[in-house]
């Protein structure tokens, strides 16, 4: 028994509607020495039933034959608010069928009137040593439940890396992420964060230095994506790879990449791509988006500010190239040849891509009509909304949405 137990006093009280009863009770047990203390009597169930909530008992000595609520109502209704005290109910002979009843409400045992004192005693240490490896128990499970707690951080970065390197069945990622408080789905996004070799004018950067980046860039990530259910960890690779459940995270995520620069001074290359829906894809995803970072070419900050503010603000029906120019204080013109340039396609180009991607996202994943999709994806008409998305997907909306949800539907249109 551990110190803090071997200093408790395990709260008792008396029921009995006979005060000589409760006095017998009362004088012939040894409370101290038993670690034990009569915290409140009580001469009817109603009474018994305030006090022993009023006090949180651990143990009661309930007489059967109560007056206004007798022992069987009293220990009902002691088990819906106190359900783990322990009851032990005091009964004459002639009381003994009620007695078994009272077996069915989890009663640890009964004692016959008058009550024979060592009789008593010998029960009542049975009961508190049922209460003291309870207790202990309980906190040896409290305790394996905090360490595990504080061992979340890890033990998710040891599944998540293990689901990306494959091999794990769909059970077995069910079984972890629900272990671990992950969502149980496969995540919306798959980010990957590569850290430059250089800082500055150093030629490499040592890898203390490197930790101390990738400490800032973790905490930077976390900060930016807090609103969203997310693990952030670092692969093998040294790349931070962040799992998002949530649509809404993508403009969040290229944020990133600005407060690094903005912030520590460093040009991190980040990559976002979206996962499949399927939990045994993300292995390829993930490779795929490695892949991708590592041969990332260098975007100017005018185009990477530009891809921000598109990303921002596609929702936006006025969105213009001489807008966005104006906000980014450069001449459309000028926007328009680096965006080409180093995106590989034209601005109305890119920001098609965004919004069909967007669309196609709520129309797999939400039950908006087609014409609030349309709105929420910057379409001043849900029909302008069709033709761009037909032209861009081969599918109309409604088409797409039915192919998504169940190939019979589909045939069915």
């Amino acid at each position: 028994m551990n110190e803090a137990l071997s200093n408790f006093r395990w709260k008792v009280l008396i029921a009995d509607d006979e005060q000589i009863i409760r006095e017998g009770i009362r004088d012939s047990v040894d409370w101290e020495g038993m670690r034990l203390t009569v915290a409140a009597e009580a001469e009817d169930g109603e009474e018994a039933l305030e006090l022993a909530v009023r006090h949180g008992v651990h143990i009661m000595l309930v007489d059967l034959n109560m007056p206004i609520m007798d022992g069987i109502e009293l220990m009902k209704r002691v088990r819906e608010q106190l359900p783990d005290c322990k009851i032990v109910i005091i009964t004459g002979h002639d009381e003994f069928t009620y007695a078994q009843k009272a077996i069915r409400l989890q009663v640890k045992d009964y004692i016959l009137k008058p009550a024979n004192p060592a009789q008593l005693a010998k029960v009542l240490r049975q009961v508190r040593g049922e209460l003291e490896e309870e207790t202990t128990k309980l906190q040896q499970w409290q305790e394996a439940s905090r360490q595990i707690t504080r061992s979340y951080p890890l033990l998710r970065e040891r599944f998540c890396q293990q689901w990306l390197d494959g091999g794990m069945t769909a059970v077995e990622i069910a079984e972890q992420l629900q272990f671990l408080k992950l969502p149980e789905a496969c995540p919306d996004w798959l980010g990957v964060v590569r850290l430059p070799e250089s800082a500055g004018s150093a030629a490499i950067l040592k890898e203390d230095d490197r930790q101390l980046y990738g400490f800032a860039v973790d905490n930077i990530a976390a900060e930016v994506l807090a609103p969203y259910p997310k693990t952030i960890f670092r692969d093998p690779f040294g790349l931070i790879v962040i799992l998002l459940w949530s649509l809404e995270a993508e403009a969040d995520f290229y944020r990133i990449e600005t407060l690094v620069r903005t912030h520590l001074k460093i040009a991190a290359e980040v990559h976002l791509a979206e996962a499949t829906g399927d939990v045994l894809e993300l292995p390829a995803v993930y490779r795929k988006a490695k892949s991708a970072v590592m041969r990332e070419t260098v975007v100017s900050p005018l185009v990477r500010r530009a891809k921000q503010y598109m990303l921002e603000h596609f929702g936006d029906s006025g969105l213009t190239l001489e807008a966005m120019a104006q906000s980014l204080q450069s001449s459309p013109t000028y926007l328009s040849r680096m965006i080409k340039q180093e995106l590989g396609a034209t601005f109305n180009s890119y920001l098609t891509q965004l919004r069909i991607r967007r669309a196609t996202q709520l129309l797999n994943a939400t039950e908006l009509t087609i014409g609030e999709i349309a709105e929420q994806v910057g379409y001043e008409t849900q029909h302008y909304f069709s033709t761009a998305f037909k032209r861009a997907t081969g599918l109309s909306p409604l088409q797409y949405r039915k192919g998504a949800f169940g190939r019979d539907d589909a045939q069915g249109e």
